[in-house]
């Protein structure tokens, strides 16, 4: 719940001359009443424009929400479904944000669907169970038009993040997993993006991991120099320019 219209249009102004990276695809999801203008100053520009949720209907008696129709008619090409603030503060369930998903799929978006655990999850030696219930209806989507965040709920926010180890851990646990519901090929070219405190100082060393394939960006994305530095070393990677 960052950025109006005013301010997103700004930060848009200020972001596109520096986001467009060779190999890189970069993606912004504004909050739903900075869409319109978001989708104006993305206009011609290689940047794709996403949502921070959608609805499972298409129309109804669901006030205040948003339907994949109308995002798709605002121009949103993406949207985020199971984000773990959707999942602890709004009483998001595994079933409903399968059925999000669904939905946007059905209406031609993108999805972004993402899984994590919580610390006392992580404590209790339970990732790997929560990551399986979690993707567990996802052999149902098309992957061609699907991509996987993990976030590890105990690394957002808090300043913590993963070692590189369990981020390459966790990921190549749900890649294993995408390939027994989807099958190996799809799964192989699937995107998986690492999501709990991506930051520049350790964008490079997370972004080589053989199973991440790019960054959900939070707090820095914030900022228009350290996403853009975020940016660059994921083109870094893409060419083979990190260690």
């Amino acid at each position: 719940m960052h950025l109006g219209p005013s301010e997103t249009t700004a930060f848009l102004e200020e972001l596109v001359p520096q986001a467009e990276a060779p190999g890189v695809e970069v993606v912004v999801c504004p909050p739903a009443v900075s869409l319109p203008a978001a989708a104006m100053m993305l206009s011609g520009s290689q940047i794709g424009l996403g949502a921070q949720n959608v609805h499972w209907e298409g129309s109804g008696a669901f006030t205040g929400e948003v339907s994949a129709p109308m995002l798709v008619d605002l121009g949103v090409r993406w949207v985020i479904v199971g984000h773990s603030e959707r999942r602890t503060l709004f009483a998001e369930t595994d079933d409903t944000a399968f059925e999000r998903a669904r939905a946007a799929q059905g209406a031609g978006l993108e999805v972004i669907f993402c899984v994590g655990e919580t610390l006392e999850q992580r404590d209790a030696g339970d990732t790997f169970a929560v990551l399986e219930r979690q993707v567990g209806g996802l052999g149902a989507l098309d992957a061609a038009h699907l991509v996987v965040a993990y976030e590890p709920v105990w690394a957002i926010g808090t300043g913590r993040t993963a070692t590189p180890q369990q981020a390459q851990e966790a990921h190549a646990f749900l890649r294993l997993r995408m390939s027994e519901l989807c099958g190996a090929e799809a799964a192989g070219r699937l995107r998986i993006l690492y999501g709990g405190s991506l930051k520049p100082a350790n964008a490079a060393e997370l972004l080589a991991l053989a199973d991440v394939d790019g960054g959900l960006i939070g707090g820095a994305s914030l900022d228009v120099s350290s996403f853009s530095a975020i940016i660059h070393a994921a083109a870094d990677c893409a060419a083979g320019d990190t260690p």
